[in-house]
């Protein structure tokens, strides 16, 4: 039974190491936040927020993306550059009773560590974003990405 459980666990390493091998080349901050910004909505002044955030991700140090839940998703842009965004594991938001603001609100990385303070930002702006045109776009960006094999040269395998 061992060695079938470590042939299983070596096959699920080798099929991850591989998935990531397969992936293309990763979008930078500045190309990300450019796709989200074709897909974000006129800009809004607050947003609704009583429930654990969905998810975030950092677009350089003045930008990020936040899923307040299913199917709600939010640019927000920041004053100035926010040190230790792009590093923290994980991010908290100030807000009013349940709403987010702009221009009051904050964003704030946490635990980035013992010698890195917890530095607010001040949200400048917040636009809805249409995620699944974003999906859309990204996968037809990976298509576009992806390796193509050239074609064989007819003449190298023709007799003179």
């Amino acid at each position: 039974m061992k060695a079938n459980t470590r042939w299983l666990a070596a096959s699920a390493l080798a099929a991850a190491m591989l998935a990531g091998c397969a992936s293309g080349p990763r979008m930078s901050d500045a190309e990300k936040l450019a796709l989200y910004e074709q897909h974000a909505g006129a800009p809004v002044s607050s947003f609704m927020y009583t429930m654990p955030m969905d998810g975030w991700t950092p677009l350089g140090d003045s930008a990020l993306a936040v899923w307040s839940g299913p199917g709600r998703a939010y640019l927000l842009k920041l004053y100035g550059p926010c040190t230790n965004l792009s590093f923290a594991p994980m991010i908290s938001l100030s807000r009013s009773v349940g709403q987010v603001w702009a221009g009051f609100d904050r964003v704030i990385p946490r635990g980035v560590g013992p010698l890195m303070p917890d530095i607010p930002c001040t949200i400048k702006s917040i636009q809805p974003l249409d995620m699944k045109a974003i999906r859309k776009a990204e996968r037809d960006a990976s298509k576009i990405d992806a390796p193509v094999e050239r074609p064989a040269d007819p003449k190298q395998g023709a007799q003179p």
